[in-house]
């Protein structure tokens, strides 16, 4: 196991080398964020993050995220001209040392929360919480959405979202088949592996499909592409957002799949609500070290990340990924994983 932080380039206010002192961390997730959806990420901007890195003792061997282009999900005539971009971007990635990168294939939203400075009136600390009805509530024309107003105009949500309205899971499943498809080769010859994030939270939204949801769909991806570099993020928050998951049997069904994890914990506050917490098991509705001695068990020997953080001791940082919280998190989780190694002898 690898423990990395996430870390938002040049701009992320919290140091590399606040990221270096914490305990047994051994390099930074980040991506480069000033090139457009779609085109090629140029090879000089790679190398000097992974020289940042370096010259602070840490590692960049992981990438989150490339993303995928809208016309790539929506299989339109374009998408073959993005996956030729985004297989040059491989290329130039692994030509910097990079081994795995994370990504996702939600139509139009990555990832969506109803408010993200939900204050727990417990510890006065806050954090990203997510509440079914008053999502559902929202006006789909005038759509106003926490940490998205500033991702697209109201005419280019709409216009994305007219796009998807005849759009089936299937048809959906059957476009990301086919960028996997085309993508393999080039993941084998730089040896990267692809790890997909699944849906956060992992049900359809605004119409929209979601098809990395839980086990089956890791089944019939898997079926679908069964090369050896297609694999998964695996991610204790958003699967767990579904009671119906049962995260420790996905961990024993597909850890050789599983290439790089997501660990945090969340509270679950209604029957589709959830609030972000601590990582630590008490806290939440997720039992950490039985996801942790899972992967364990497993021999999984992927990289690991402490995911959202809550705003503590008076940070006001970027929403859920600010140092003070995540630094606990990645404590606690360097002790779990200790002790499960220690339990099997290792």
């Amino acid at each position: 196991m690898k423990m990395t932080f996430r870390w938002y380039g040049e701009g992320d206010p919290i140091p590399l080398k606040y990221i270096k002192q914490i305990p047994n961390m051994s390099g930074v997730v980040t991506a480069v964020y000033d090139v457009p959806v779609g085109e090629v990420w140029p090879e000089e901007k790679i190398a000097r993050l992974a020289n940042l890195c370096r010259e602070s003792g840490l590692e960049l061997e992981v990438i989150e995220s490339v993303p995928v282009h809208e016309d790539i999900k929506l299989g339109k005539p374009s998408r073959d001209s993005y996956i030729d971009n985004y297989k040059q971007t491989l290329r130039n990635l692994g030509k910097c040392g990079i081994k795995c990168v994370c990504y996702n294939f939600m139509p139009v939203f990555d990832w969506l929360r109803t408010d993200l400075k939900f204050v727990d009136e417990a510890d006065g600390s806050n954090s990203l919480a997510y509440n079914h009805e008053q999502l559902i509530g929202l006006d789909i024309k005038n759509l106003s959405l926490p940490g998205w107003d500033e991702s697209y105009t109201k005419e280019e949500l709409n216009g994305l979202l007219k796009q998807y309205e005849d759009m089936t899971h299937e048809e959906l499943f059957e476009n990301l088949v086919y960028f996997l498809e085309q993508i393999m080769p080039v993941c084998e010859e730089m040896g990267i592996n692809m790890a997909i994030h699944p849906d956060d939270p992992p049900w359809d939204m605004f119409g929209l499909p979601r098809i990395i949801t839980g086990e089956r769909s890791y089944e019939k991806l898997f079926s679908a592409v069964p090369a050896r570099r297609n694999g998964i993020t695996f991610c204790s928050g958003s699967l767990g957002a579904d009671r119906f998951n049962h995260l420790v049997r996905i961990i024993e069904k597909f850890a050789n799949r599983i290439f790089f994890a997501h660990l945090r914990n969340i509270k679950y506050t209604g029957a589709m609500d959830f609030k972000e917490v601590a990582h630590y098991s008490a806290c939440g509705s997720l039992d950490m070290y039985a996801i942790v001695k899972a992967l364990v068990e497993k021999g999984f020997d992927g990289y690991v990340r402490p995911d959202h953080g809550r705003n503590i001791w008076g940070e006001d940082s970027k929403p859920g990924y600010g140092l003070y919280d995540r630094a606990l998190g990645a404590a606690y989780l360097n002790g779990l994983f200790e002790a499960a190694k220690k339990e099997r002898g290792k």
